[in-house]
């Protein structure tokens, strides 16, 4: 069985299960005024963009847990039955409860990081997490939809969302591209250079990322294994237009992100915000975000070149492991910035609060004041 609410002995503590039973519902969405990247002529054609939603909530006391969820394999044609603590459908709680979205890689979907969806809705979160158009296993496309959409999208969820979730209270969890589109929202400006490579959308599509709009409501950022500084895609001036409290994750032996070239620059770079990294010593671009690798991944895919349970799994760390303590420093951190709990600091100045010495082995621990 293919269980994404796993919970290590030894998990953190904030990593535990929260007061509330766990609520989901898979919303559909369709923007009328984003453009069409892929299509797009010199005129700017709009194009319908849709987006789907997979929301975890705090349920009502009472409602029962576990559900079924289906989704598609890495090599974008097998379906894997996944299992978790949420309850399909529940009626949500009555509260304020701040807005997390979670934004998944390229390719990747909605329930990627879905442990993290069920774990924050638990304490008092509602977290959408989003499949964006040209980007997922199913309809992954040019490279230059994902730089253009991503920031709109979770704009736009937090449009849609605003009577189910505290929208003036907002945070984005992005892994990899999502940590990407995390950093532009947060007001990292993109290079100069940057509009002129390989990959850049045309016809001045990207020039916003130049000086990029922070909505008010956005209180915080984590990025997990984030892309693209190791690119070129931003400049120290750039990352130091940061403006809103960053988390990152990263393993030291991530070659697709970069971890001296990209992640660590990254953190060191956002000098006009506080900031914290974690990294996973030995781990590669799969650190924290996945949930554990399916079944169904470790046969070969006649769509892949690759065994697809590499596109999940960490050479080194266990995945239960890495999960249960992203968990951890994401309840603590998003605590502090989304819900003024301001107890929830002592987690995060490096004394290792609520671990064990075990547990905290391969890790590293550093942070930065503005």
């Amino acid at each position: 069985m293919n269980r994404i609410d796993q919970i290590p002995a030894d998990a953190p503590e904030l990593a535990q299960p929260g007061p509330y039973p766990v609520g989901v519902e898979t919303l559909h969405f369709t923007n009328p005024d984003q453009v069409d990247v892929l299509r797009s002529q010199p005129g700017l054609q709009r194009a319908d963009r849709p987006l789907t939603v997979e929301l975890w909530y705090p349920a009502q006391a009472g409602t029962p847990s576990g559900t079924v969820y289906t989704t598609l394999l890495r090599d974008g044609h097998a379906l894997v039955r996944l299992h978790g603590a949420a309850c399909r459908d529940a009626v949500q709680a009555v509260g304020s409860f701040p807005l997390v979205i979670i934004s998944h890689g390229y390719p990747g979907n909605r329930l990627l990081m879905g442990h993290l969806g069920e774990k924050l809705a638990s304490h008092g979160y509602a977290v959408a997490s989003l499949d964006h158009t040209d980007s997922t296993y199913a309809d992954k496309g040019a490279l230059a939809s994902t730089l253009v959409n991503r920031p709109a999208d979770t704009a736009y969820a937090r449009r849609v969302l605003h009577d189910r979730a505290d929208c003036s209270r907002t945070a984005i969890i992005g892994y990899s591209m999502g940590g990407y589109g995390a950093l532009v929202s947060g007001g990292a400006a993109i290079s100069p250079e940057a509009l002129v490579m390989d990959e850049a959308p045309p016809h001045g599509l990207w020039d916003f990322a130049l000086r990029p709009e922070v909505d008010p409501s956005l209180k915080a950022i984590i990025p997990i294994g984030p892309w693209g500084r190791h690119r070129g895609l931003w400049d120290g001036d750039g990352m130091a237009q940061l403006k809103v409290p960053m988390l990152v994750m990263a393993g030291s032996a991530d070659d697709i992100s970069g971890y001296e070239s990209g992640m660590r620059k990254i953190f060191t770079e956002a000098t006009g915000v506080s900031r914290h990294l974690l990294t996973f010593e030995g781990a590669g671009h799969n650190a924290a975000a996945p949930y554990p690798a399916p079944a169904e991944a470790f046969a070969p895919s006649p769509h892949l070149d690759f065994l697809p349970a590499e596109h999940y799994a960490d050479p080194v760390w266990d995945t239960v492991r890495m999960n249960s303590i992203a968990q951890h420093f994401a309840r603590a951190f998003l605590d502090l910035h989304l819900k003024g709990e301001t107890d929830k600091a002592a987690y995060l100045d490096g004394s290792w609060k609520g671990t064990t010495p075990d547990l905290r082995r391969g890790l590293i621990w550093e942070s930065l004041a503005p």
